[in-house]
């Protein structure tokens, strides 16, 4: 059997020449291709240990904190205040996690496999926090997917609306659960910045063993206090090893 060979970028300029070169210009302008993904956005997983994912990604594999979202009262009543931090792997990549403030970690933690394998028929339905985000341009082509979707056997179970992005969401015959997601707009350095304080007062509170999310605001903003006045002399060095606990 030959092998397989992804068809060269001439070979498809060729067929695509073919397919329009009767088309007028106007119709030329919007013909867009049925392949629209621009790779993965992120890749998402729940942890119970937040300070030990923290040293693991960002101490030790140097992966800078690139954004962090805090939740409370997002949900059902009883869905717990979270927060979603992510990790910048390079070429627009992401890895990100979710912890849910004060909660316990699910199943036999001496099982092997890893904390997804371990999780019990009981844990409640935030375990979907486990997700592949696939990045999509613009509006159009992510409700291109929702339509593509909604006429299959998996229909988009939500749409959500967050701070910079727009998702959508459903589950795969696998059962597990895909996010398309375009962007609102640009995450700003200051966001950045925040994202970093955060993530401290994070690893604090959770070392300090009061992982709530108001512990969380209290102390971050006691780090803002304490490191003002460098920040102000040395031109935002913000890396947390740069600066004053």
């Amino acid at each position: 059997m030959l092998p397989f060979r992804h068809p060269d970028a001439a070979l498809l300029r060729s067929f695509h020449q073919g397919r329009t070169e009767n088309m007028s210009e106007q119709e030329l302008e919007v013909v867009k291709p049925e392949h629209r993904v621009h790779g993965v956005d992120h890749a998402a997983f729940p942890t119970f240990n937040p300070a030990a994912t923290v040293r693991f990604y960002r101490d030790i594999l140097k992966f800078p904190v690139v954004h962090s979202i805090c939740a409370a009262g997002w949900g059902p009543e009883d869905h717990p205040d979270f927060i979603h931090f992510f990790f910048d792997i390079g070429n627009d990549d992401r890895i990100a996690f979710f912890y849910y403030f004060g909660l316990e970690p699910f199943g036999d933690q001496s099982a092997p496999g890893d904390a997804w394998a371990r999780l019990t028929p009981d844990t409640p339905l935030f375990k979907n926090s486990r997700h592949l985000a696939i990045h999509v341009n613009d509006e159009e082509d992510l409700l291109e997917y929702r339509k593509r979707l909604d006429a299959s056997e998996w229909p988009v179970e939500m749409q959500v609306t967050h701070e910079t992005i727009e998702s959508i969401y459903t589950h795969d015959p696998n059962g597990y659960m895909v996010e398309i997601t375009r962007s609102l707009r640009p995450v700003t350095p200051e966001e950045d910045f925040d994202a970093v304080l955060t993530i401290d007062a994070l690893v604090d509170v959770f070392e300090a063993g009061e992982p709530t999310l108001d512990a969380l605001l209290t102390r971050k903003a006691e780090l803002i206090v304490a490191r003002a006045e460098q920040w102000e002399s040395a031109q935002l060095p913000i890396r947390d090893s740069e600066l004053i606990p």
